[in-house]
């Protein structure tokens, strides 16, 4: 990995839908995860960070995301904030059927930072596909989110979907840190680094033998 990193920074979906819509965004809390994405977004600015903006388009007679409505249009914090690149996506990942990986290779990117919505959707995808890509992944776990589900599989509360995501991306596809960590190793030109997944799953043997 890189010392210095040159990182973009991806905003996901950040669209009324997740925050007035019928896709609530439930943990963390939409107030901190909107916070910390405009913050993210405001230091990469000041520190020449390369901002992407994301939107997902739906069809405009979708329940959810249709093109051209209210729910479908970025957040203000995230719409009154400048971009570098602006891409719409009609799947879950950033990459299928845009111009990124070519934007990023052309900038000369080597680290993308992700934040946005949802955890285990937009941004699962999007990360899985640029670590497949074999770009370094960062991903802002308190500028981020998740609803909760239920359906013929199972139960899942929001907090269990968000930890449990950002718990395997961690052990594998992405440096999973706090906005504020973000920001002080943008500051000192640090890279910041994932875990491994032998050693994510030796510490749960050791907590069971204690």
């Amino acid at each position: 990995m890189s010392a210095s990193p040159r990182r973009a920074l991806l905003v996901i979906d950040v669209q009324n839908e997740y925050v007035t819509g019928n896709l609530l965004i439930e943990y963390p809390p939409i107030e901190t995860s909107l916070k910390n994405i405009a913050l993210a977004m405001d230091t990469a600015r000041a520190s020449g960070i390369p901002v992407i903006v994301a939107q997902h388009d739906a069809p405009e007679d979708s329940p959810l995301f249709a093109k051209g409505s209210q729910e479908w249009e970025l957040h203000p914090l995230i719409a009154e904030r400048p971009a570098d690149h602006r891409i719409n996506k009609h799947m879950a990942s950033a990459f299928t059927g845009t111009d990124l990986a070519q934007w990023l290779a052309d900038k000369g990117v080597d680290t993308l930072t992700i934040v946005g919505y949802m955890t285990h959707n937009c941004d699962a995808s999007t990360i899985f596909h640029a670590s497949h890509d074999e770009l370094n992944v960062e991903f802002l776990a308190d500028a981020s989110g998740s609803p909760s589900y239920e359906n013929a599989a199972g139960r899942a509360s929001a907090e269990e979907i968000h930890r449990v995501f950002s718990t395997v991306f961690h052990s594998n596809f992405a440096a999973v840190c706090t906005t504020e960590d973000w920001i002080s190793a943008v500051n000192k030109g640090h890279a910041l680094a994932p875990d491994n997944v032998y050693l994510s799953n030796q510490r749960t043997k050791k907590a069971v033998a204690v």
